[in-house]
């Protein structure tokens, strides 16, 4: 049986955020960059500068992600940090119209982006990603956390498509369903305190 553990993203597990993040897909290239830049940003930047601006976050603190190992080895990452410092989510219109949460609060925190290795997918890692992520936003004082995973309808779908998380994995977090965003994506949250 495999042994799963959960470490936060610091300065001395670089080089495990870019094993998590080059295991098939658009991790590599996007390095969970995507949700920190608003589109024009996005378009002007490439690889190399988008490692360099996680490489930074990840140095400036507080973490702004966790990463799951089997075994030692680190097989997928999740981003989980306060909506204030991922300037995509205020901008995408679909959230910005569901959320009833003010967008400078610090206390939401948002999960926006979950990556597995290929040779890992399938095996439950997204949830143990997503469990150690409310743990982090709990002790780091977050109020509520949403998501915006996309609702499979048991459907099979590119893995590309699923770097949100699917509605099933939040649902078995706690989280709730909020309002559904457009067809086939979902705003849920979870509060964490009163």
């Amino acid at each position: 049986m495999a042994t799963i553990t959960t470490e936060v993203a610091t300065t001395a597990r670089w080089d495990d955020v870019q094993h998590a993040l080059t295991g098939g897909g658009d991790g590599a290239s996007c390095q969970c960059i995507w949700p920190v830049l608003s589109n024009k940003d996005w378009n002007e930047t490439t690889t190399p500068q988008r490692t360099e601006m996680l490489r930074a976050e990840i140095d400036d603190g507080p973490p702004p992600g966790i990463i799951v190992y089997v075994d030692g080895e680190a097989a997928g990452w999740i981003r989980i940090g306060p909506r204030t410092k991922q300037a995509r989510v205020p901008r995408t219109r679909i959230i910005a119209a569901a959320s009833t949460e003010p967008f400078d609060d610090d206390s939401v925190w948002a999960v926006t982006c979950f990556v597995v290795r290929r040779e890992h997918r399938g095996s439950g890692l997204n949830l143990e990603l997503l469990r150690a992520a409310v743990d982090f936003a709990r002790g780091s004082g977050a109020r509520l956390i949403e998501g915006y995973p996309v609702d499979t309808g048991g459907a099979k779908q590119r893995t590309n498509d699923l770097f949100h998380g699917t509605v099933g994995t939040f649902l078995a977090a706690g989280f709730a369903e909020t309002t559904e965003l457009k067809p086939g994506r979902t705003l849920v949250t979870l509060e964490l305190r009163s």
